[in-house]
């Protein structure tokens, strides 16, 4: 069986969620017996490499330069490089089987044009979070109001960004519906993310849910950890507005002084900078304060390689998130790190979190809830070491990777 895995980005530039998933799978697959040849086929915005071409990164491994000329329709802004570069690239490698992590930054030409050179081969597709459903930068938040959004309709999107229509709105649909036909399945890391593509159109037999793959740690026993880690708590990713660090700091700011001071708040992240002028002023007035009491320490940025170690250093992982993500990476990998997780009651976050379990939830975009909920596993005696001992590994990446050859097999 020959394989090719594609995605939107290497992690070698890249180190998003669905990138990282993406190219573990291909590793994990170079490992598979029933595997003859596996190729990593990674989009990049890389100048060394020409517009629409691709170019060897290292053995098996490609960068493909493309990007998006209509993010309205999915539309590559390079369309030669799909129906001249992809075509030779197929035509050369010829694989049984294709797995799709992303079509952004590519377009949605990629599908059509894998079936129409590949006829015989099985093409699945990976969905990581809303693009098809929502045009705001598919999280199903309102574009202004910021609220939560429920559900999708032609005359719910053009209500949200009045500068297009219903009509619009719904052709928008259907051009991606016709697009994804190209596909023979599809996978999703969680049922929740399952449920709303559903809602959207796709048929519920077409669409599986597959966990993203994780390293299997070696898991201490519970009797070394320290009493102090109750009180330790940890943020790691991106530092953008969905990723609600502005309502963990006002979180702390709302606890009572004593508990507060009882506690440390760690913040891992990146990308602060990139943000909105005014985000960025939010978020210095939050954390200038609490950084000279002591309960907040911004550590920075850190390499994956890197977040074992820090995780060791917290005994609670906060994902806070104000939309309902899919399935966060950092909640799986602070249970391969046996970390507790509190999380937002929302979306993929409150299905992979079980409250009371292995985490606890709080009231999404509430920064009243999460302080309370902050001072309960701080001050609970027994909670952390209880919910610990509750977690168990996550799919392992040999697991994940033999999901989804289960599928080309069975298509």
């Amino acid at each position: 069986m020959k394989v090719l895995v594609i995605a939107h980005g290497h992690p070698d530039f890249s180190v998003g969620g669905a990138e990282i998933a993406a190219f573990n799978l291909y590793r994990s697959l170079k490992d598979n017996p029933s595997v003859e040849t596996v190729d990593f086929l990674a989009r990049t915005d890389l100048p060394s490499v020409s517009h629409g071409m691709i170019a060897m990164r290292r053995p098996n491994e490609y960068l493909w330069r493309q990007d998006m000329h209509d993010w309205f329709l999915l539309r590559s802004a390079y369309p030669n490089g799909i129906y001249e570069s992809l075509r030779g690239f197929l035509k050369v490698k010829k694989p049984d089987v294709v797995y799709v992590h992303h079509y952004a930054h590519i377009g949605l030409e990629m599908l059509r044009e894998l079936r129409r050179e590949l006829p015989d081969a099985f093409v699945c597709l990976t969905l990581h979070e809303y693009m098809a459903i929502c045009l705001n930068r598919g999280q199903m938040v309102k574009a202004r109001s910021n609220r939560l959004c429920h559900k999708e309709s032609p005359e719910e999107c053009s209500s949200c960004m009045p500068e297009r229509t219903a009509e619009s709105f719904w052709l928008r649909k259907h051009y991606i519906q016709k697009h994804f036909e190209a596909a023979d399945m599809f996978v999703s890391p969680s049922e929740f993310l399952r449920q709303r593509y559903i809602a959207w159109g796709i048929p519920r037999e077409y669409i599986v849910v597959i966990e993203n793959g994780q390293p299997q740690f070696g898991a201490r026993p519970l009797s070394s950890e320290r009493q102090s880690l109750r009180h330790r708590f940890g943020f790691f990713g991106q530092i953008t507005e969905f990723k609600g660090v502005d309502i963990l700091l006002q979180a702390l700011h709302l606890m009572r002084t004593d508990v507060r001071r009882s506690i440390q708040v760690e913040i891992h992240g990146a990308n602060l900078e990139q943000q909105e002028q005014r985000y960025q002023d939010l978020i210095e007035k939050l954390r200038a304060p609490l950084i000279v009491e002591g309960s907040l320490r911004w550590v920075g940025a850190y390499e994956p390689h890197e977040l074992p170690k820090r995780m060791s250093r917290v005994g609670w992982v906060v994902v806070p998130s104000i939309w309902w993500e899919n399935s966060p990476m950092v909640i799986q990998e602070a249970f391969c790190c046996r970390r507790p997780v509190i999380a937002a009651g929302i979306g993929g976050m409150a299905e992979k979190v079980q409250h009371g379990v292995t985490g606890l939830h709080f009231e999404a975009r509430s920064p009243v809830d999460l302080a309370d909920t902050l001072a309960e596993a701080a001050t609970t005696s027994g909670l952390w070491e209880r919910l610990a001992s509750n977690i168990t590994q996550p799919i392992s990446y040999d697991d994940y990777a033999i999901a989804y050859l289960s599928l080309a097999r069975a298509g």
